[in-house]
């Protein structure tokens, strides 16, 4: 897989969000997660771009976190928008 690192990321971002007993015990803890793990995807892509396809470049631009990582499981095959 392509940027395995960044797919990382995006599955515990994933993963923080669907946390819905987390949220409901502790949301001001699952917040911080929340925006750690979206300040190390903004980190990565800061330290990597100039090499990153146009698509994923879209894609984290926007964050259109989803569409990424789906972009990434299909090893850049993806066709949607």
């Amino acid at each position: 897989m392509i940027h395995a690192d960044l797919a990382e990321l995006l599955r515990h971002r994933l993963a923080v969000i669907a946390d819905r007993a987390w949220y409901e015990k502790d949301p001001q803890g699952h917040l911080v997660a929340l925006q750690e793990v979206s300040e190390n995807i903004d980190h990565w892509h800061h330290q990597h771009r100039g090499q990153l396809s146009s698509r994923l470049e879209h894609f984290l631009t926007g964050k259109s976190f989803d569409k990424a990582l789906r972009l990434l499981e299909s090893d850049g095959q993806w066709t949607g928008h």
